[in-house]
This record gives C-alpha cells, structure tokens and sequence, in this order.
C-alpha cells in the first residue's frame, strides 16, 4: 500500500461523524444552539407539573396539565427538526433508560392505575427519546447543556421572586405552611429549594473551575441559600453541600482555589455553627417531634404501605405500572420505593445502574469542570432520592441526569469556542471526558 493511501485511510472520518457532519452542515451552530435551548426549555416545561391554579393567571386545572404535556410533543418536533436524519451516540445512561422504558410500557398497557398508567408510560417514552435526539450535541465544549441548565432555573426562580413581590401573602403564608412556594407558575416548596439548590451548586462548581467570576458566584450561592431557607428543605440543602463537596474533592489536588474554598468554608461553617446552633436546630426540628423525625416525617409508615402491597411474581419484578407516586392517598416520598411500586425490582435496579453508571465514569474521567459538575449533579440526585420521587420517571432528575452525561461525553466533532452567558467570562475551552 503507497503512503498516499495509508494517509487517506487513516484520515477517514467514522460513519457516525459523516452522517452528523451532514446532518447538521446546513445550518449554522448559532441556529442549531436556539433549537437545542428550545427543545431543553419544553422539556423543562414538560416537567414543571401544574398541581393548582396560578394566583396570576387562573387557568383550569385542565389547561395547565394540556401545557405541561403538550410541551413535550413540541420539544420532539424540534428536536426531529434539529436531528432530520435521527443520528444518535450510543451510552450506557440512555440505554439503560431505554430499557426502563421497555419494561414499564410493558407492565403499564394493563392500565392498574387507570388509563393514567400507560399515557405515563408512553410520556417516558417519549422523553427518553428526545434526549436521544440530543446526543450529537453533548460532550461540546462550551457546555452548552450546563448553560441551558442554568438558565432555565434562574427562570423559574425569577418567577418565584416576581410571586413574592406581588402576592407575599399567597408565596409565603399559612396555606403554605409559611414556607416558600411558587405562585405565578405553582411550584412546591420542596421543588423551589431544589431549582435553588441545583442552581447554586452548580454555579459554584463553575467558580470552582474558573468558568464563572466570584461576584456571579457569592450572589448565586447567597440567594439559593436564601431560597432554601425560605422553602424550609433539609433535603435540598444537604444534598447541595454534599455534592458540591465531592466536587469540590474531584478537584483539591488540582485546583489551588477550591483548596482555599474548602479552607475558609471549614473555618466559616464552624463558626456559624457555633454562634447560630439554636437558630440552625429550630430550622432543621421544623417544629416536629422526636417521633416524627425519626419517621421521616410520617414516610416511613407511607413505606410500609408499598412494601405490604400484595404482589405476584411478576409484579414484584416489574411493578404495577406508572402511578402518581401515591398509595392509599398517601404520598411515597422516595425514588426508591416509588420505582418498587411502579417498576418493581427490574426499575429499582436500573435506576441504581443509572446512577452508578455515572460515577464510575465521572470517576474515570480527567479533572476538570466536566468531572466535577457530574460529580455534583450525580450525588445530589442520590441523596434527595432518598425522600424525594423523581429517578425513572419524566422528572427534572432525569434531565440533571442527562446533563451530567452530557458533559462526561466526549465530543463527537470540533466544538465552537467557549460561548459566555451573561455575567461569566468566556472562559477557556475544557477538557473533553
């Protein structure tokens, strides 16, 4: 063989790169970024469950849900629009959510919930897909799935700070259990200290990786703080300062200012703790007994519900279908025991690869931003998962998973330079995983 041809074969592009350069050729990177933020803001729409009527605009409970739903049939168009040829990059995380789906839609067509049961299923489905759809444009190096992450939850946060303006009464109140909720657009309060939480860590994991300037960082952390107190979570507020301390670990040796970082929050936090500890324990007891801390206020009992519930073989490895995330009324409160009862052991097991898939990669992957928001976005997911439902189903888990695949991905052709958003440098491009 002449050198010639040597040269030529060894410069061949794979079939996959061919297929996506031509995919995505036409048109220009700025006009594929806007698709991509809208097919990542319906998406996030999709997941923002309209639960009661907006104090600003009281739409029926109908309407809202017709939304809601609707969004995630306008984000696969786009996303098909983006995507014309349907390439795909093939990864552990969305194979196994795609054999979660098989399984669920199997045991779902039986409708044991209702016919609430399979549209759940058939949802999952359909969310999966799109994040398929997606795949050619993870592992950029801008992060461009980071950016829209953040973003949208600053969105989101924004309108439960325009509630509190307008109606203080309504976002903070005794309807509410004086605890911070959304009421422009109905969010949870549980839900507002995790948008804040999820913002917060993953801007001073930025900070970290000088990706993000310190006033950007010092008024994001101070206000998701603010938001979590207000909302009144423990489970939120834990999980960001465990996440963001594996990723603050994923970088000690490499980076002289998380070192500093870690210092000075030792030193402050103990302080802290020291001067404020009535005030910290009043806010962690929430007013509640012995008793009910030790259940996890009153979970545990829900728990026992969905480990009684009378199963046969099959449904213990499959579950029942795709619920509300309920038994006997009662909400379940736990990923776990929530995915027993819709998706039996075979969900529970896939779920669990999910996540650990993800951090052995992470943990295989180079130092550097890419490995620390993983980090952080992965362990989060783990810890809240503990009282809170949302792994195996179509969730804001899902996709804080997704983005955590996203930027552990290594890119599949050249990557525009590092793109700024607004307030933040541009930075240097990163290390691909």
């Amino acid at each position: 063989m002449t050198s010639l041809g040597a040269q030529v074969l060894q410069r061949a592009p794979s079939p996959a790169l061919t297929r996506f350069r031509a995919c995505v050729a036409p048109r220009s990177d700025a006009a594929v970024r806007r698709r991509l933020g809208l097919v990542w803001g319906f998406l996030f729409l999709n997941v923002l469950t309209y639960y009661t009527k907006s104090v600003l605009v009281p739409m029926p409970h109908s309407v809202g849900k017709v939304i809601t739903q609707g969004s995630l049939t306008v984000a696969l168009v786009i996303a098909l629009s983006v995507n014309r040829k349907v390439v795909i990059r093939p990864n552990l995380f969305l194979f196994l959510l795609t054999v979660l789906c098989v399984t669920t839609t199997m045991i779902s067509v039986q409708a044991y919930f209702g016919l609430g049961t399979p549209l759940r299923a058939f949802r999952l489905v359909e969310f999966v897909a799109v994040l398929w759809l997606v795949t050619p444009w993870w592992g950029r190096d801008d992060l461009l799935f980071v950016r829209f992450l953040r973003r949208t939850l600053v969105v989101i946060l924004a309108t439960v700070v325009a509630g509190i303006v307008l109606f203080p009464g309504r976002a903070i109140g005794a309807a509410t259990g004086h605890r911070l909720t959304g009421v422009i657009w109905p969010i949870p309060a549980t839900q507002v200290a995790e948008y804040a939480a999820i913002l917060g860590g993953v801007t001073t994991v930025l900070w970290f990786t000088h990706l993000v300037r310190a006033r950007v960082a010092a008024v994001t952390m101070a206000a998701s703080i603010v938001f979590i107190a207000l909302a009144h979570t423990r489970t939120a507020l834990l999980a960001m300062c465990a996440g963001v301390l594996v990723a603050a670990l994923s970088l000690f040796l490499s980076r002289r200012r998380v070192r500093k970082a870690v210092a000075v929050t030792a030193v402050v936090g103990a302080i802290v703790a020291v001067s404020f500890a009535p005030f910290l324990s009043s806010w962690f007891v929430r007013g509640e007994s012995a008793k009910e801390l030790a259940s996890l206020t009153g979970r545990s009992s829900h728990w026992s519900l969905v480990m009684a519930q009378p199963r046969t073989e099959v449904e213990t490895l499959f579950g029942f279908g795709m619920s509300n995330d309920s038994i006997d009324g009662l909400p379940i409160d736990s990923s776990w025991y929530s995915g027993y009862l819709d998706q039996g052991l075979v969900g529970d097991i896939l779920d669990a690869g999910t996540l650990l898939a993800l951090l052995v990669l992470a943990a295989l992957s180079p130092r550097g931003p890419r490995r620390a928001v993983a980090f952080f976005l992965v362990v989060y997911c783990c810890l809240s998962s503990v009282t809170e439902t949302g792994l195996g189903q179509a969730t804001p888990y899902l996709l804080y998973l997704g983005v955590a695949a996203s930027v552990l991905m290594a890119p599949l052709s050249s990557s525009p330079p590092a793109l700024a958003a607004p307030g933040e440098p541009a930075g240097p491009p990163t290390t691909a995983a």
